[in-house]
């Protein structure tokens, strides 16, 4: 399945940035807990799950395995048409009994009144025997034993159970439920479809509901005639009538992948390479389904080709539903998304959602060969299809849109995100033992996800590229129709290894369970020998706290480049970390004066700490050649080198020297990266009154490439420039670049008075950036616009980016129109109002406080019950990093404490003071060395960094103005 998701405190900083690709290396505060991206194909509850034991007690969630499904009938009857939640159900199961037993255990959840017989298969006449139907609440496991006394069911034997039973089509997104939507008319169509993995087939109908239980599935669905049905299979038309929808026999496939959808749905088809494609969504959309059609052409050809193994069924749908938690689903010849993940036109939608379509495109189909043709044993292994679906999420994109250059995009993100998650405490490793369905839908996280497609990235690279296919066209084949562990992919790796004669310094076994038995990752330490020429390389997990003694280790893959052999395109390991905490190399060639660099491409899932020396000569390097280092590098770069100042592993001169090569950069993921870094700075700097000299660094960092990017899109340009232009147009607008300031207000300016339109990708940034520095006229007529709209996507951008403006007046003047309650903002927007203000700047936030200091009780009385000015004064204290700021929301504070005790919270007090207590503490450790180092480099004498940049800005300032003239 698939993913996107912050939790609010990144999501509030996130906004601030206005890009989602600029994903926030955050410090976490006290009351933070861990982040991850939510995770798309199941309904979680908490992040992490404690492992268990499969002990095969008499409280074991398992099945017992005393028999085993064949196949499946299943007969559905549903007036979903007219919004009856009921339907009824028949389902026919061929068994075969492994050994004798006097019961048979099945999984039900939330269906009733059973009636079942069982037949055997093995008689010339059979005749149909009664079962009495016990159900277990706890476990959702159904009994059936004979009615009238009898012998057990002997070993070796065959039967068919047919149980009738009625259900209730769930209203939670969850199992067989019903969803509806309202058409432009004002006109309510329901639908029924299903989400069942991880553990909800069980609601549709009785079965064996764990994925190694594979079976044949026939489906016949019952409908209102106007409406149609589709499930995994084709339409069996001979076997179909008017209102009868009967489908064509699957493969053996797990439970959790079937599904049925019966709907008014209209579609758009397409075939390639003989597969026929569809997309269905409701009616009145198909003149948007073209972009997910054509995506799912291109990556299902591109997966096939890649795998070698041509998709398995005759038939491949999509289906944007209304109503869908799970946010994409992999079921096999029919996927399901969220709707907003199938729509997309070229006027009004972003490149930003065009890439994220294509992308969990790419990540479901990727599963219909990790998951459906191969599914997992147990969910201990759930990254056994997650991980790879992630990672080809994006390489079956680098495949069909190799202009996109996508994988700088996985590095900011899905990278990023793993090395972030991974390295905290609560982290588990990629196998990880669960047993219940509450332990099983927290599996669906980043250590299922993001981590293992990392690691599957790094031995994609470091066995070569040819390796790693082999291994997988192996695996698949192999392995098909049926269920697999980790092993099983292990062995197929060494079989490839082994055919192909590239040598490995240890077992697959050995090197991949390194990873995926253990927590974390490594954090390798660089040491040069400048007389010697060697390298010695140590490695521990990579925690926060420097001093830490863990002592886990793992096979890690390396390679070099240094300032005489910088070719990146051969990513194969030269050099491993034998699952020892030091080695020592003595083959890299490199002079004293050159610089080395480890993990070429940044492939390795690993954190890399260099000498000072080396950092000098890299960041030298930099500055006058950075196309000598792969743009990923240039990035891991910047965020490895964050990551140590922020746990004092460096110092904050080598990452603010390492900055300054930013003049040259011109590539989306290093200014994404330096975007994350900057901002986090930003976000605390803003209330100091030397934050003007951090203002004019990062103006002179940026000031180069954003004339050339400007803020709008150029035809013809690289596809990722897309991406690069919302970091730098947030980013230089919160920094107050005037000619940022004066080229988006004018945008905006000529959007809203003269019609000229604004690229959908830009609409966010222009509005905000636009609305920082612009005259009351304009200010207004956004704030109409708000109030007057009925588009909630268009009115949360208005109030998103009212709130950039950087005058009290206006500020104040749209925080009031919380408290008209006449206006028609609702009550969740009116109060979404303050914190858009006072979380994008020091004067949001000043004027957040004018307007409570004097309107505090009015704010209260929003809300009888939610308490919004409780909320309110939690909200700014994220944000206060001055003691002035402090003073006012204390007194604030004190007053609504006397005079209206019941509108907040007792702990309100506690909390306010934990959070501006983790900010100041912030402040104390980073403040002086940046802003003193800034204002050393502004110096005549300062630092030589900051000084080249100076020049390299005028000199190009000069050189533009001679253009210009002449």
């Amino acid at each position: 399945m698939a993913r996107w998701l912050l939790n609010s405190f990144s999501l509030i900083l996130l906004l601030a940035v206005g890009s989602l690709q600029a994903r926030l290396i955050l410090p976490l505060s006290p009351d933070d807990g861990p982040r991850d991206q939510g995770k798309m194909e199941t309904k979680g509850a908490a992040l992490f799950a404690a492992p268990r034991v499969d002990d095969n007690s008499a409280g074991n969630y398992r099945l017992p395995n005393t028999t085993e499904p064949e196949s499946y009938n299943v007969e559905l009857w549903t007036n979903v048409h007219n919004g009856d939640t009921q339907f009824t159900g028949t389902v026919n199961i061929d068994i075969r009994v492994l050994s004798e037993t006097s019961n048979i255990t099945l999984h039900y959840r939330q269906t009733s009144n059973f009636e079942a017989t069982i037949i055997s298969r093995d008689g010339a006449t059979p005749t149909a025997i009664p079962l009495t139907v016990t159900p277990e609440l706890q476990r959702e496991f159904l009994v059936l034993t004979r009615t009238t006394a009898g012998e057990a069911f002997g070993a070796n034997t065959n039967w068919t159970i047919t149980i009738n039973y009625t259900g209730i089509h769930r209203s939670d997104m969850g199992g067989f439920y019903i969803s509806s939507y309202t058409d432009d008319d004002g006109k309510q169509h329901f639908l029924a479809t299903t989400q069942f993995e991880s553990t909800n087939a069980r609601h549709a109908f009785p079965c064996y509901d764990e994925p190694a239980r594979r079976a044949n599935f026939t489906i016949t669905i019952h409908h209102d005639p106007s409406y149609t049905a589709i499930s995994n299979m084709p339409v069996n038309t001979a076997a179909s009538s008017s209102g009868v929808t009967a489908f064509q026999t699957t493969p053996k496939m797990s439970t959790y992948l079937v599904a049925f959808i019966v709907s008014d749905f209209e579609s758009t088809t397409g075939e390639l390479n003989g597969i026929r494609q569809r997309v269905f969504s409701r009616k009145g959309k198909q003149d948007q389904q073209e972009w997910a059609l054509w995506s799912g052409l291109v990556v299902e050809s591109s997966l096939a080709s890649y795998f070698g193994v041509p998709f398995a069924l005759p038939k491949l749908d999509q289906a944007g539903i209304p109503d869908f938690s799970a946010g994409a689903m992999e079921n096999w010849g029919l996927a399901t998304y969220r709707e907003r993940y199938m729509w997309w036109n070229k006027q009004n939608s972003t490149i930003n959602l065009k890439t994220n379509i294509a992308n969990i495109i790419g990540h479901e189909y990727a599963h219909m060969w990790f998951g459906d043709l191969v599914s997992v044993k147990w969910w201990t292994y759930l990254w056994l299809k997650e991980g790879f679906a992630t990672l080809f999420s994006y390489e079956s994109n680098d495949i069909a849109f190799p202009l996109w250059d996508t994988y700088q995009i996985f590095h900011v993100s899905d990278y990023n995100s793993a090395l972030i998650n991974d390295a905290l405490a609560s982290a588990v490793p990629m196998t990880h033992y669960v047993q219940t369905p509450t332990e099983i839908s927290n599996r669906y996280n980043t250590f299922s996800y993001a981590k293992p497609a990392s690691v599957l990235y790094m031995f994609k690279n470091a066995w070569t590229d040819k390796v790693f296919r082999t291994g997988l066209n192996k695996y698949l084949t192999k392995n098909k129709y049926t269920s697999c562990d980790e092993w099983d992919l292990f062995a197929s790796f060494q079989e490839s290894a082994d055919e192909l004669g590239f040598k490995l310094p240890a077992s697959v076994d050995d090197i991949f369970s390194s990873w995926s038995h253990q927590a974390g990752y490594p954090l390798l330490t660089v040491t040069r020998n400048y007389n010697a020429g060697t390298i010695t390389i140590t490695q521990k997990r990579y925690v926060a706290n420097k001093t830490d003694t863990n002592t886990a280790t793992w096979y890690v893959p390396l390679n070099f480049a240094t300032a005489n052999k910088y070719d990146y395109r051969d990513t194969s390991a030269t050099h491993y970390l034998l699952n020892v905490t030091e080695t020592v190399i003595s083959d890299v060639e490199a002079s004293s004066d050159d610089w080395i660099l480890v993990n070429i491409q940044n492939s390795g899932y690993y954190r890399t700490l260099y000498d000072t020396q080396n950092y000098g000569l890299i960041t030298a390097a930099l500055k006058s050649q950075p196309w000598r280092f792969h743009p990923r590098n240039r990035a891991q770069l910047l965020y490895d080198t964050y990551i140590f100042v922020s746990t004092d592993r460096l110092s904050h001169s080598i990452l603010l020297e390492l900055l300054g090569y930013l003049t040259n950069e011109q590539q989306y993921a290093p200014w994404s990266t330096a975007n994350t870094i900057l901002t986090v700075y930003d976000r605390y700097l803003r209330g100091d009154d030397l934050y003007y000299h951090f203002q004019n660094f990062v103006r002179l960092l940026i000031d180069p490439i954003f004339e050339q990017i400007g803020v709008n899109e150029i035809p013809g340009e690289h596809y990722l420039n897309n991406y690069l232009r919302i970091v730098l147009v947030s980013l230089a607008c919160q920094v107050g670049s005037n000619d940022c300031y004066n080229q988006s207000a004018k945008k905006l300016s000529e959007y809203l008075y003269n019609g000229t339109a604004i690229e959908a990708t830009l609409k966010t940034q222009a509005y905000c950036a636009g609305l920082r520095s612009t005259t009351n006229d304009i200010y207004s007529r956004v704030q109409s616009d708000l109030l007057s709209s009925s588009d909630s996507t268009d009115r949360s951008l208005f109030i998103s980016s009212l709130g950039c403006s950087g005058s009290t007046s206006q500020l104040l003047d749209f925080l009031r129109l919380s408290l008209d309650t006449a206006n028609s903002l609702s009550y969740s927007e009116r109060t979404s109002l303050l914190n858009s203000a006072y979380s994008r700047s020091e004067i949001g936030l000043t004027a957040t406080l004018d307007f409570l200091e004097t309107n505090w009780e009015a704010y209260a009385k929003l809300s009888d019950s939610a308490k919004p000015l409780d909320a309110a004064l939690r909200g700014i204290a994220t944000y206060v990093v001055s003691e002035k700021q402090k003073t006012r929301l204390n007194a604030l504070v004190d007053v609504v404490k006397a005079e209206g005790p019941s509108y907040i919270n007792d702990d309100l007090s506690t909390t306010i003071d934990s959070r501006i207590t983790f900010n100041f503490a912030w402040l104390e450790v980073n403040r002086d060395p940046v802003l003193n180092w800034i204002e050393d480099s502004f110096r005549e004498n300062g630092s030589p960094s900051l000084t080249s940049s100076i020049t390299t800005i005028l000199v190009s300032a000069m050189a533009l103005l001679l253009f210009r003239l002449y």
